[in-house]
């Protein structure tokens, strides 16, 4: 199977499993390991086991009329709660990268999170989609830099910036330098200027005065909120104390996220931490989950645990891979499709209506 073949889906592909088998077939081995992480032990197994934790307690002979799986994200209404979460180089995995992704998402009515390592022009997607876009911003090292990414994602139409602080350097990604995997030299971050390291000193330290001196901090976080009048996210919020912090920055929304599982070995798995997280904050405050959602039965999971909408990554790929953006699509219906049922099955009309009552922990 290669690039570009299917232009139909096949009617027997009826779960996220059946793209994942054909995207394993479709990409060529280094590319596949780059996708999964590099890992020894597959994330998403990691993630897997977390929601295998819960089970649902369904409510039968509620009167269901008139539900829907809509959500309220920054004054927008969505029809459902998935987003694309940010994936970088997606021409890795098709040829239109970027661009297919943004077709799906203009169709489905789905926003898209655009990764600062897009291998498409801010521009060209724009231009290709009507697509609701927000920026996932990779700190570039400075302010002046970073306030630079931040005004050309403004200027293309982004309605949100995504600060990812759980890779706070992009040197420092440590699966993907397990991985030993090299970008092929047509697909690049076409988005970024490169920047240098400053020179060190005999007695400083290569990652901390180097790499890390160039990752942001508090302060830094507390200046980007002023610089733009777009509601900031940050994504790899773990810890309800950090929680807090951001959100008496003007934060005003989080992310909870482990960044798939690609940069720290033993972390805390973010199921766990999302209804810390959630009881931390104002609950009307957006707190979004990302993390190893494969079914609708995760989803509501994570729902019922606090979040109020939730991140796909790799799932999408899969379907961009094996179908560009009529496989993104149709990943983003099968979940919508396996949500619902869940939610009706459960006896909840909405998705407000979810929460730890539905829940028990094994």
């Amino acid at each position: 199977m290669q690039h570009g073949v299917l232009n139909q889906i096949p009617a027997d592909w009826v779960a996220l499993a059946d793209y994942e088998q054909a995207a394993q077939q479709v990409l060529a081995t280094d590319r596949w390991a780059y996708l999964q992480g590099g890992c020894v032990r597959p994330w998403h197994a990691v993630e897997a086991s977390a929601f295998s934790g819960y089970q649902l307690l369904p409510r039968p002979l509620r009167d269901l009329r008139g539900g829907h799986s809509q959500v309220e994200l920054f004054g927008q209404t969505l029809p459902h709660p998935f987003l694309l979460a940010p994936v970088a180089y997606q021409k890795l995995f098709h040829p239109a990268g970027e661009q297919a992704t943004a077709l799906a998402a203009q169709v489905s009515q789905t926003p898209l999170l655009l990764s600062s390592l897009a291998s498409v022009s801010l521009q060209q997607i724009r231009h290709a989609s009507t697509a609701i876009l927000w920026f996932q911003l990779y700190w570039q090292g400075n302010r002046e830099r970073s306030l630079a990414l931040l005004r050309r994602a403004e200027h293309a139409g982004h309605q949100a910036i995504v600060v990812t602080i759980d890779a706070p350097h992009m040197g420092i990604r440590d699966r993907e330098r397990r991985a030993g995997f090299q970008l092929p030299p047509e697909v690049q971050a076409v988005n970024l200027t490169p920047y240098c390291m400053p020179e060190l000193g005999s007695d400083q330290h290569t990652l901390f005065d180097g790499l890390m001196a160039q990752a942001p901090t508090w302060s830094d976080i507390a200046w980007l909120v002023q610089q733009t009048h777009l509601p900031v996210l940050l994504k790899g919020i773990l810890h309800p104390d950090d929680a807090r912090q951001a959100i008496d920055l003007g934060i005003q929304g989080l992310i909870v996220s482990t960044h798939g599982g690609r940069v720290l070995d033993g972390v805390v798995d973010g199921l766990q931490m999302l209804p810390k997280i959630r009881a931390a904050v104002n609950t009307e405050l957006p707190v979004l989950f990302d993390g190893g959602i494969r079914c609708g039965a995760d989803a509501f999971k994570a729902l019922a645990l606090g979040a109020t909408a939730l991140l796909i990554g790799r799932p999408y790929i899969y379907g961009l891979a094996t179908a560009g953006a009529l496989g993104v699509a149709h990943v983003i219906k099968l979940l919508r499709e396996e949500l619902e049922v869940t939610m009706a099955l459960c006896g909840t009309a909405t998705v407000a209506e979810i929460n730890l009552d539905y829940l028990v922990q094994k």
